[in-house]
């Protein structure tokens, strides 16, 4: 299943898998609805489906933003949402278990080697831990499903070489010729969002002062994802003797930095619930505290609470 938006790095994506494996490609399209150009957006994909012979989903979500939530995350998420689910129902339905050569077997997304180091420059500019300086993986599984990134090692400027190679140019969403080329969505420009104003007038300003900060950039968060997996091993390791959910005084005998480190893990991995900073600092803070039964923890991490219950912690979601 290709994640298809109509615009150029998912086209490019569902042409080259089409051609690589044919009748073995079916497409699916998010419709956020939050523009006027939505339904086109969808026509579209539509039409160059047909002409590739690839069948399309097309999935209806609600991607507006939450009180307090950027519109960037909610639509990501929204995104998500729908690609597992539409997988899942599809895979439900073709009854997958007894004939497994039909199911879905993987997500491919369309990110590329900029969008790479674009996302690098979001976690350093929040001041990211190893996690968010690791980057996009080219693979991972949510709910079940695999996803991966083909893309991860071509440029914005390679895939659309390849676009101009095979006579596929930019359409202007409304304009005729639909399911020709692909079409560019109007909010790529627009520079109120963070990684639009990296994209358009950070990236150059790197690539004229280091030509060769893709690979560079890239290496960098390749060593930081080869440390965070072993920071990630020794913490299975500790929660293995703290428990799950750790115990405080198991906890109270590590050094700062694994108890910190186990905490992170045995948040992330059960509830997906990351601490900042701040609460990371103030939950070990609590729990140096808590030097007899009596003394209560109680500290808000993520959209939750953790809080000691006996002589172990809990999250409360």
């Amino acid at each position: 299943m290709v994640a298809y938006s109509g615009g150029a790095d998912s086209t490019a994506l569902l042409l080259m898998l089409a051609r690589q494996h044919p009748g073995q490609v079916q497409a699916i399209h998010i419709h956020h609805g939050l523009q006027a150009a939505a339904d086109d957006f969808a026509a579209h994909c539509a039409a160059f489906c047909e002409i590739l012979g690839v069948r399309l989903h097309v999935v209806h979500v609600n991607a507006k933003a939450a009180a307090g939530q950027s519109p960037e995350d909610a639509a990501r998420r929204a995104r998500y949402s729908a690609l597992s689910g539409k997988v899942k129902e599809l895979n439900s339905a073709l009854g997958f278990e007894k004939s497994a050569q039909a199911a879905i077997k993987s997500v491919a997304i369309a990110q590329h080697a900029d969008d790479q180091i674009e996302t690098l420059l979001l976690a350093l500019s929040r001041g990211a831990g190893l996690p968010g300086l690791s980057s996009m993986p080219a693979s991972w599984q949510r709910d079940g499903i695999e996803f991966v990134r083909p893309l991860l090692g071509m440029t914005s400027l390679a895939i659309r070489l390849y676009l101009a190679e095979h006579g596929l140019a930019m359409r202007h969403p409304g304009s005729a010729n639909v399911g020709q080329g692909w079409v560019e969505d109007p909010t790529n420009v627009d520079t109120q969002f963070t990684r639009n104003r990296i994209r358009h007038e950070l990236m150059p300003a790197l690539e004229k002062t280091f030509p060769q900060f893709r690979q560079t950039f890239a290496r960098s968060a390749a060593h930081a994802a080869k440390a965070q997996l072993i920071l990630a091993q020794v913490a299975a390791e500790d929660i293995a003797s703290t428990g799950n959910p750790p115990r405080v005084a198991a906890l109270q005998s590590l050094t700062l930095e694994r108890q910190g480190n186990v905490l992170r893990y045995w948040l992330k991995a059960n509830y997906q619930a990351s601490p900042s900073t701040a609460q990371l600092a103030q939950l070990q803070s609590q729990i140096a505290n808590c030097t007899d039964r009596r003394m209560q923890l109680r500290i808000k991490v993520a959209s939750g609470y953790v809080e000691r219950q006996g002589e172990l912690l809990a999250y409360l979601p």
